[in-house]
């Protein structure tokens, strides 16, 4: 099935990474309610303000089919969104509740869920043409927001440009082209929530910066 967000095309079926694929069989067959599938973009199509991921969680997205839906990573990203006025409400719980994102996007730099959330360099390249059709949707002067180092890359990777010339880094700020501009945060796993790693604080700061670039609608 292919889907349409702001102008970009999405591909519900693909199967172009066979690891993945197989992967994801064997996961629906002991969770057949699980959405089991590439995971979609989630939010408005012609939003100012992309955050992309790393992969679909086993018991979030690739739960749900909403981008961190049902995992704790999502419990920082959507109260983080909502306090400033990026959705309608704080918590995201299934794929068909009533959460409305304003003027703002959440992907994935790798559209499957990946064995022990690793995906491959290889399939995360293989993936990426779906990132750059995203990145190139984006109205003129928006923002992406890296969550961790394999969304990074991924997104200078989708630019066109030398992984050299942009070194992730949290609260780093890049411009990979006239278009865009990057900014770096840590995932907000719940690896990095527990060990302080990143403070609600340090999240909260990623989005002051970005609330200067995105006007507020």
């Amino acid at each position: 099935m292919l889907l349409y967000y702001g102008g970009m095309q999405f591909n519900s079926h693909c199967q172009e990474c066979s690891r993945l694929t197989v992967f994801l069989k064997d996961i629906k067959e002991k969770h057949p309610d699980y959405h089991c599938a590439p995971v979609p973009p989630f939010g408005d199509g012609e939003a100012q303000l992309l955050i992309v991921g790393l992969a679909p969680g086993m018991h979030g997205a690739n739960a749900t089919g909403r981008p961190f839906t049902g995992d704790h990573a999502g419990i920082l990203l959507y109260q983080t969104l909502y306090d400033f006025g990026f959705s309608n409400q704080p918590i995201s719980v299934s794929a068909d509740d009533d959460l409305e994102l304003k003027n703002c996007r959440i992907t994935n730099a790798v559209k499957c869920l990946p064995p022990a959330n690793k995906p491959k360099g290889e399939e995360v390249r293989q993936c990426n043409h779906y990132l750059q059709a995203e990145l190139e949707s984006l109205p003129e002067k928006s923002i992406v927001l890296a969550l961790g180092k394999i969304a990074h890359d991924a997104v200078i990777r989708a630019c066109g440009r030398k992984l050299s010339e942009f070194r992730f880094a949290h609260a780093a700020e890049h411009k990979p082209n006239e278009k865009l501009i990057l900014l770096d945060s840590y995932h907000c796993s719940r690896y990095n929530t527990q060990t302080k790693r990143l403070t609600t604080k340090m999240f909260a700061d990623i989005f002051v910066r970005a609330r200067e670039f995105v006007a507020d609608d």
